[in-house]
Parts: structure tokens; C-alpha cells; sequence
């Protein structure tokens, strides 16, 4: 049984827990109000931050680099043609009617001739990507092709390269212009500038590796050679002939007339230097030389002394007697 007393502690009891949970349920409300504003407000930031480079995201909280799509083109193709032609100035007229034809233009031209009187010219053309093996077909049948060299070159991973970081590059000097305006000290404004210019110098490098780029994978390179010098066709035999030795004698002895003129004409100042100066010694230094005095006969005061008559010879007195 109940007694009068239970009941009002019960109501009492009931009602404090009531207000506990009442004032929980505040509490933890109050702090989802809170943390929900915190991460608003810390969003905003991030957007802000976030704008110049990029989009934010907000799951993880972080600011990814949109990766550009790499061209559809972004390969460099270069060629060489050699050309046997029987009229070269024709020949050349219409491989710059084929060039321009397809869009392109004459990068270069070389035209020299040879010992002989051969016209020889080199000329580069720049043709559009898409009508480059048209081109070079083309070309290929203005004469004989005596040589041809092709390559192609991937620089897609450069074109991506260059395009992330002229993106960054630009949002970094966005941010260093921004910073200017909001700079009120003279040091901070002279800090800010070096930090600009060597920014925006960065840029314009990246910028003109773009447009490099660009110029190459857009227009294909062809170096073409003409000529009408005829290629030298090697022959089935080759054991010298007659005719071989006698013209190989002909250039050793040749050779050798040469070399001797050389070592003659190398010579010859020394043998001039020589005769001058044997004639210096004859006709300058050898007459002012002293001379030798001649042996003189010795004499006496009445005369030259007798000589000693030689003694007689024995067997000469022995026939006397």
C-alpha cells in the first residue's frame, strides 16, 4: 500500500527529471546550432580561399587543381625528303603549290650550287597536322625519292603540364595583386612588388612555352631536299682495274709533287736567311778581319849567313882515293 507521503514525492521526483531532460535536450541543441554556424562559416572560408584556384570540396575540406584535358593533337611531327628532280625550280614551285594548298606557308629556303654547276635547294615547310601525310605524299611525286626520315613526337603530358601550372600561376599572381590593395605599409607594398614581378615572369615563360608548343603540335615540320645530282649506283665488281691503278698512281705522284712543293716552300726562308747571311760574312766581316804577317828570311848585318855545306859521304871519299 501507498502512503499518503509516496504519491507528492513521486510527482516531484518525475517532474525534476523532466526538467533535466528538458534542459539536455537545450544543451545538445544549442551546440548542433553552433557547430553547424562553425562549419558554415569555416565552409565560406574555404570557398573563399578556394575561389581564385578552384572549385572546394567540401566534403573532404580540401582544394583540388582542375586537370585540363590534354588536346586531341598534341603531337609534334617532324619529316625529311631527298629528292632526285630532273628541273629544280619547278619542282620547288610546286612543292610551295602543295604547302600553301594545304593551309601552310615556306618556314625557309637554301639554294647553292655545286663544283660541278648542280643546283641544290632546301627549303622547310609548316603544313597543317591533319593534311600532313597528304603533304607528304604529295611531295613524294614531284621526283625520285632517294631518302625519307619521319618521327612523331607525345608532348600531350607537356601541353597538360604547362596549361596546371599557367592556371596556378595566374591565381597566385591574383593573389598577390589582391594582397597590394589591401597593403597600407611602404615595405610591405615594395615586398609585394619583387614578389609580383618575379611571379609574372614565371607566367610569361610558361606562356611562351605554351604558345611553342602550340605552334608545333599544330603545324607539322617538312624539310625537303631537290637536287639533280644523280645518286651514285654502287657497282657488282669491285676488283680495281687497269685503268683504277693507273689513276691511283696518278694521285700518289701527284701527292707527292705537292708535298715536295710544301716542304720547299717551307724551307725556302730559311735558305734565303742562310745566303744572306753568307753574303754579309764575304763582303762586310771577313775584309775588316786583321790579316797575317808573312814570314820574313832572317838576316844578318853584312848579309845572309853561309849555309853549312853538308858533310861528304863516305863512299864518295873511298872513290876519290
Amino acid at each position: 500500500m501507498r502512503t499518503p507521503h509516496t504519491a507528492p514525492r513521486l510527482r516531484t521526483l518525475a517532474g525534476v527529471l523532466l526538467a533535466a531532460s528538458l534542459a539536455l535536450a537545450g544543451c545538445s541543441g544549442a551546440d548542433d546550432a553552433s557547430g553547424g554556424s562553425a562549419k558554415a562559416a569555416s565552409g565560406s572560408r574555404a570557398e573563399q580561399a578556394g575561389a581564385p584556384g578552384g572549385t572546394t570540396d567540401r566534403g573532404s575540406g580540401k582544394t583540388p587543381h582542375a586537370t585540363p584535358v590534354p588536346a586531341p593533337g598534341s603531337i609534334i611531327r617532324t619529316a625529311s625528303l631527298t629528292l632526285e628532280v630532273e628541273d629544280v625550280p619547278k619542282a620547288l614551285a610546286a612543292a610551295r603549290t602543295t604547302a600553301e594548298e594545304a593551309g601552310g606557308f615556306v618556314g625557309d629556303e637554301t639554294t647553292s650550287r655545286d663544283a660541278g654547276g648542280h643546283e641544290h635547294t632546301r627549303v622547310v615547310l609548316r603544313v597543317p597536322t591533319e593534311r600532313y601525310d597528304e603533304v607528304l605524299t604529295g611531295l613524294q611525286g614531284t621526283g625520285r625519292l632517294v631518302g625519307r626520315t619521319a618521327k612523331a613526337v607525345d608532348v600531350s603530358d607537356q601541353v597538360v603540364d604547362v596549361d596546371s601550372r599557367i592556371k596556378s600561376q595566374r591565381a597566385s599572381v591574383g593573389r598577390i595583386r589582391a594582397l597590394m590593395d589591401k597593403a597600407t605599409k611602404l615595405s610591405d607594398v615594395v615586398a609585394l612588388e619583387g614578389e609580383l614581378s618575379s611571379r609574372q615572369a614565371d607566367l610569361e615563360a610558361l606562356l611562351a612555352r605554351q604558345a611553342s608548343l602550340k605552334d608545333r603540335t599544330s603545324l607539322a615540320t617538312v624539310t625537303l631536299s631537290l637536287s639533280r645530282t644523280p645518286v651514285k649506283q654502287a657497282s657488282g665488281d669491285d676488283t680495281p682495274g687497269f685503268t683504277d691503278a693507273l689513276a691511283g698512281g696518278w694521285h700518289v705522284f701527284v701527292g707527292m709533287l705537292r708535298w715536295i712543293a710544301l716542304a720547299l716552300g717551307a724551307a725556302l726562308p730559311f735558305a734565303a736567311l742562310a745566303v744572306l747571311l753568307a753574303l754579309l760574312w764575304l763582303r762586310v766581316v771577313r775584309p775588316r778581319l786583321p790579316r797575317r804577317a808573312e814570314p820574313v828570311t832572317a838576316m844578318s848585318a853584312l848579309g845572309p849567313l853561309p849555309s853549312a855545306r853538308p858533310a861528304p859521304d863516305a863512299a864518295e871519299e873511298a872513290g876519290r882515293d
